[in-house]
This record gives structure tokens, sequence and C-alpha cells, in this order.
């Protein structure tokens, strides 16, 4: 328990909350930084708590102010001038922006050197631009102190395939207040989430108030289909906008009672066809991806619900104008889902149908236009499906055939458009489905070696993407796969190892994502003995 006059207040012992050290190749960048940092204001409930910075306990500020930034005449000079050195004498965090460019600048890295003579015992926050670390960290901010002793920075990344700006941003805040940074995500995003309430509020306000002014002007048709755009564009604002905004933190359950309000939105609306064609395409769009949602969730229930009512929809839009391919296309994807989650839930009777009329309108589509490798790219899907299913059921031999047609559909594909990279795990997995195929048919050899080319396509996936959540599943898939063929074919230990180098992938992909229903399906499947 600390006494009360150890608690040091940030900022009354040493006059900068923290020093900003960057070249000058990155002042555009350092200027934003350094102007949104002293404008953050620490979520309420956090100021004045106690944390500790280093090893100082300190209170947390309202703002992060002052910051020090001033290199305006460093270029010219030999060496630190008297007002840096000061500023890095009475600065509680050392904060270096970290490029390729900051790696080769002597006043960066004399700036680290000599923050740490003076404070051992402070923070120093590396913020990663652009380059890898050892291409952009300074020399002085990874190698040993004067002693010895090599300080591991805190690290924030902007970079935007690693914790981007806002997230990188946050990191900072936690590292020059000492506040846990899974605190600050939760109080600033539900600062954010007040803001986007408050806002959203305001604007219905606002629209209310613009529809009774009109009122006396408007015919009731009138005001009654500006009510509906109203209501349907503000449903589509929180299922999309807003969801993306919450999905950044995490906060995607926020939704769960605006996805319900608006499914008894449209469930009331019996008349489509009273109903006009942008209306109609919003509300497919909406609940495929209330759906989907769902569905991800392992809500299979509610996934249904949406999936035929969005069949509904699409199948209403497709009569109006049966040779209109967006609206082929869009009822593809409703035959899809529906077969899909029965398929999930074995009930093959019913998937079934349901693939069989998906391929029927994908053939459609590449009759209307056969040019189009989106719409050949959907048959090899559809016909995909449906050798999912005789593969599981063993036949006939009619469906079997279907593995042989998708593989080669998409291998047409790939023709079209060699230069696409992402039909390499659709080819991978239609070759997968071939081996299944042939397994049925007792053609175990031929099996392996159609596993053999899904395997070596997927690897070298892996390896050129190894964060790709999706290659990681495939070739998890791709092993287990392997062992049941090799365990057939009396290779047991061989096939005993590979299993469990897939247990392994699954592991890591549950760790991961702990929310993915799929993943933990598959980990039961790969439990389990294999078949005789």
């Amino acid at each position: 328990m600390m006494a009360e006059e150890d608690i040091v207040e940030s900022g009354e012992a040493r006059h900068y909350r923290a020093f900003l050290s960057y070249s000058h190749a990155d002042e555009r960048f350092a200027g934003k930084l350094h102007r949104w940092l002293e404008a953050y204001r620490i979520p309420a409930r956090l100021v004045g708590t106690v944390s500790r910075v280093g090893a100082r306990p300190v209170q947390v500020p309202r703002r992060l102010t002052p910051i020090f930034r001033d290199r305006a005449e460093l270029a010219a000079a030999s060496s630190l001038d008297q007002e840096v050195r000061q500023a890095l004498s009475q600065s509680d965090v050392l904060l270096v922006l970290c490029s390729p460019a900051a790696k080769n600048s002597r006043w960066v890295d004399a700036e680290i050197e000599l923050f740490r003579s003076l404070h051992p015992d402070r923070p120093v926050i590396a913020a990663l631009l652009e380059g890898e670390p050892e291409e952009s960290f300074p020399t002085s901010l990874v190698g040993p102190d004067a002693n010895g002793v090599t300080h591991e920075p805190i690290a924030a990344d902007f970079r935007a395939d690693h914790d981007g700006a806002r997230l990188a941003r946050l990191k900072i805040v936690a590292g020059l207040t000492g506040i846990a940074l899974d605190q600050i995500i939760q109080r600033d995003a539900q600062r954010q989430l007040r803001r986007v309430i408050a806002i959203t509020l305001l604007t219905v306000l606002l629209t209310l108030s613009m529809a009774l002014m009109l009122i006396f002007a408007l015919r009731a048709q009138r005001e009654a289909e500006h009510q509906r755009q109203q209501a349907e564009g503000l449903i589509e604002f929180m299922l999309t906008d807003l969801r993306q905004r919450l999905e950044g933190v995490g906060r995607l359950d926020v939704l769960g009672s605006v996805n319900e309000r608006a499914l008894d939105y449209y469930a009331d609306q019996s008349d489509l066809n009273a109903l006009p064609a942008d209306s109609l395409e919003r509300r497919a769009r909406i609940l495929h991806a209330m759906g989907e949602d769902d569905h991800k969730r392992g809500e299979y229930a509610g996934a249904v619900a949406k999936f035929a009512e969005a069949h509904r929809v699409t199948g209403t839009l497709l009569a109006a104008d049966p040779r209109d391919p967006s609206r082929i296309f869009a009822h593809a994807q409703s035959e899809f889902w529906l077969g899909y989650v029965d398929f999930m839930a074995g009930r093959y009777e019913k998937a079934l149908p349901r693939f069989i009329a998906y391929r029927a309108l994908a053939e459609h589509l590449v009759r209307l236009a056969p040019e189009n490798q989106a719409y050949w790219r959907e048959l090899a899907y559809a016909e995909g499906n449906i050798c999912t299913i005789a593969v599981t059921l063993k036949g006939p031999e009619e469906q079997l055939a279907e593995c042989g047609n998708a593989l080669k559909t998409m291998e047409r594909v790939a023709s079209m458009v060699p230069d696409d990279r992402s039909l390499d795990a659709d080819i991978a997995n239609r070759h997968a489905w071939m081996a299944d195929a042939l397994r049925v048919q007792g053609r175990n050899v031929e099996a392996l070696e159609e596993r053999s080319r899904q395997a070596a396509i997927v690897q070298r996936l892996v390896k050129e993407d190894p964060k790709n959540a999706t290659y990681q599943q495939d070739w998890m898939l791709a092993r287990y796969s392997n062992a049941q063929l090799l365990y057939s074919l009396g290779e047991k230990s061989r096939a005993e190892q590979l299993r469990e180098e897939a247990m392994q992938d699954v592991a890591r992909l549950i760790a991961s994502d702990p929310e993915n229903n799929d993943w933990r399906l598959w980990q039961a499947k790969l439990a389990a003995p294999f078949e005789h």
C-alpha cells in the first residue's frame, strides 16, 4: 500500500509529460500526433486514479500536456542544444517515432542515449510508423545501455495491417498514463459509443423536425414514403457503418436488440409488391448481413429466420425481372445460405434441393454473361456444394461427378483471370473434395494424389501469408484429411502424427478466436478415432 506522500503529481516535479523524438522526414506525422495527444481527454472515470509510469506512482491527469516537440534548429547543430537537454531531463517519458529515416538519424539516437542515461527507470515508447522493426528501430532503442542492460521498449504499431492508427494512439496513452490498455480501450469505446448514439439521436430528432415542417405540404402517401425511407436508412446505418465501428472495439453485442427490431420491422411488411425495388434490395442486403452475423455466432435459428425472409425478398425481386443478373445473383445467395444451414445441421434431404436451385441460378448467370468470370466462379461454388452432400452421403454417382465438375469450372475461372491469386485457395478446396469423392469410390491412391495437390497449394499460401486464418484452417483440414487417407492405406503411424499436428493447428485457431463455432466443431471431429 502506497503512502499518500509517495504519490507524485506527474508534471509537478518535471515539466514535460513526454519528449517527442523523431526524424525531420516524419515531421508532418509528428505534428499530427502531437496535436492529437495534447487534445486527448482522459476518460473522466480514470482521472485521478493512481497508476505507475515506469517505477513512479502517478495520479492520472485530465490531459497529456505538455509534450515537448521542437526540432527547428537541430539540423545545423553539432550536438544536442541546451534546450533539448533540459527538456529531456524534465520529461516523464520518451516517445520515439520509428521509421527508416529515424534509424538513420543521429539526433534521434543521441536523444535516446541521453534520456536513458538521465532516467534509466523511465519508460521509452516506440511508435512504429513504417517498415519492419529491424529496419526502423534506432540502434540506441534496442541496444544495451551504459550498464549493459537491454530495455524492451513499449511498442505502438501504426501500420495498417498491425495495430492501426486508433489502437496505436491508445497504446501511447496507456504508456504515458500507466493505465492498463484494456481500460483505455473500454472507456474510449464507451465514450465513442455515447457519441455515436447522441449523433444518431440528434439526426433522428432533426429528421423528425423536418418531417413536421413538411407534413402540411405533403400528401399522406408521400409522408408515409418519407418515414419508410428514414426508418430503413437508420436500420441500414446501424447494421452496416455502425456495426463496422463497433466491431473495431469489440462491441457488436450492442446491435443484438437492433437486429431483432429490424427483423420485426421487415416481417410486418407482408405485401412486398407494394415496395419499390431499391427498398427491396436494401432489405435483402441487410437480412443477409444479419443472417451471416447470427450464423458466425452459432445462433442458427436466428440465421434461418433471416435467410428465409431474405429468400422471400430476393424471390420477389427476381419474379419482377427474371433476366436481371443482379437479382439472379441475390436470389442464388438466399438459396445457398438456407441450404448451408441445413447442411451444417445434417439435414441433407433439405439442403440438396437448395443447392440444386443455387446451381440452376448460377448456370442461368453464365448463359446470360458467359464472359463474366465471377458468374463461372459462382457456378463452381454451386457444383461444389452438391459435391459435398454426395460425398457425405457416399453417392449417388451422378452427384459425385459434380466434384470433378467443380474442379474443372474453377480451373476455367483461373484461366480467365490468371493473375487472380485468390483463386488458389478455391482450386485447392476443389482438389480436396475431388479426393473425398475418389475415396468414396474406393480409389484411395488417386485420392491421396488429389490431397497432395491440395496440400502443396495450401502450404504455399500459408507460407506467403502465415497470419491468414482461412489458410491456416485449410492447412489444418488438409493435414487431417491426408491422415485419414494414410490410415486407410495402412500407414497408421504417419496418420496419427498428421492428426496430432492438425489438432495443434485447430487449438491455435480457437485460441485466436474463441467464438468461432466452426473451429470447435472441427476440434471435436479431429479428436474422434479414425474410421476403419
